[in-house]
């Protein structure tokens, strides 16, 4: 696949553009011990969080999965904005993005208002023409829908003339799906089994990484 400049890039939102394995985690432990679950470790929340609400908690949690998101939202929407952190990098990416004219956008298994609440708090939501968070389209993430959604308006159709950047293989799922420029973005292990049907095309160490990537294209 060539790597040309691509005219959009779509970002995942966790882990990708600001830092919220601890916040995750700790709204899932309340969650799991409310339960009477055996709560994850940190790690294991790392691992296993790939898939949004409505995709993951039933198979969770079965018939009781509504009370689980329940404690669950509570507890996120207590912790999320007070303990946001912008990945290192992710500033000047994405203002370095915008004004260089890319069209910018975000596909993320985050439910949506969550999403754009954040984007607001870090004065973040001028640079992105479409944040499309879990419940936004009909299905979410790896499912097409949202790219679809995330372009429209745009004037621009999936295709590789657009990026998707991410930091797992759910993300890397979605741009082979939609026909995407697959970029894993951070420290992940590409011979991991979450890649193996859906390498990245690209992988760059962080923020400043893609930055320099695209300043090179």
């Amino acid at each position: 696949m060539s790597f040309e400049r691509p005219r959009a890039i779509l970002f995942d939102w966790d882990n990708t553009l600001v830092e919220t394995w601890p916040t995750i985690h700790a709204a899932l432990f309340e969650t799991f011990t409310a339960m009477d679950v055996t709560p994850w470790t940190l790690e294991e929340t790392k691992t296993r969080v790939r898939l949004s609400m409505r995709e993951s908690f039933p198979v969770l949690f079965g018939d009781r999965w509504t009370d689980a998101r329940d404690v669950f939202y509570e507890a996120y929407g207590r912790l999320h904005l007070s303990s946001l952190i912008a990945c290192d990098g992710a500033v000047e990416l994405l203002s370095g993005l915008h004004d260089a004219g890319f069209y910018l956008g975000v596909i993320s298994n985050k439910t949506g208002h969550y999403l754009r609440a954040e984007a607001v708090h870090l004065g973040w939501d001028g640079y992105f023409g479409r944040m499309v968070g879990a419940g936004d389209a009909a299905r979410d993430k790896p499912a097409p829908e949202p790219v679809t959604m995330a372009l429209d308006g745009s004037g621009i159709s999936p295709g590789n003339a657009v990026w998707m950047i991410g930091d797992s293989g759910v993300d890397m799922k979605i741009a082979h799906s939609t026909g995407l420029v697959a970029v894993l973005v951070g420290p992940g292990d590409v011979t991991k089994a979450e890649f193996e049907d859906c390498p990245p095309h690209r992988h760059v160490a962080d923020c400043r990484d893609l930055l320099n990537l695209l300043r090179d294209i």
